[in-house]
């Protein structure tokens, strides 16, 4: 016999451990939504919570920032054998590990709820560590309403609440585009009657 045959085989063993960690790593930069989808689903339509949901975060850590700055700075520029420079140092660098602390969990909160349309379902994911899942076949929703305040519909937010045939209602709050959400759930399952209808 030949050695090409072993050198073939051991070219496939030394690349397979690559394409599964090719394969692993893809499949860790998909969001949920696309870990989840069936055979021949296509996603219609994404959203996700609204900028306004890291609005006071981001408030607070300015306000905490700045403080902690300035804090930090008159130390800096003040004697260097006062007694109360060592305080001053640690609170000012709490104050900044507290703007920081409070932006990236207000970051990836928004960030951690993805909702989506497809043409098969309604899906839903809250969270990282502690994670909500939603996910309804078009076919079973019974209705899906909107609801805006006054500031909600000025900068294009609101509450989503979705109702599956003979459930409770499921509220979604502070969705970015409510209302096209709503447009596109509402598309689908007009698509997916008329697919049955033929």
């Amino acid at each position: 016999m030949s050695p090409l045959p072993t050198e073939a085989v051991c070219v496939v063993e030394i690349r397979r451990p690559q394409i599964i960690a090719e394969a692993a790593s893809r499949r860790s930069n998909m969001s949920y939504v696309e870990r989840n989808l069936m055979p021949g689903e296509t996603v219609v339509y994404r959203t996700r919570l609204h900028w306004v949901v890291i609005f006071w975060p981001i408030v607070l850590s300015i306000l905490f920032g700045v403080a902690g700055i300035v804090l930090l700075a008159r130390t800096m520029a003040g004697p260097r054998d006062d007694s109360s420079r060592t305080p001053m140092l640690v609170g000012g660098a709490i104050l900044l590990v507290v703007a920081l602390v409070s932006l990236i969990v207000a970051l990836v909160k928004r960030n951690a709820t993805e909702m989506a349309v497809t043409d098969r379902r309604v899906i839903v994911k809250i969270g990282v560590a502690a994670r909500r899942t939603f996910e309804i076949l078009l076919s079973k929703v019974e209705s899906i309403g909107v609801e805006e305040s006054v500031v909600g519909r000025m900068l294009g937010y609101g509450t989503v609440v979705v109702r599956g045939t003979g459930g409770t209602p499921e509220p979604f709050d502070t969705v970015a585009h409510p209302l096209e959400f709503r447009k596109q759930v509402q598309q689908q399952i007009e698509n997916s009657q008329e697919r049955a209808r033929s």
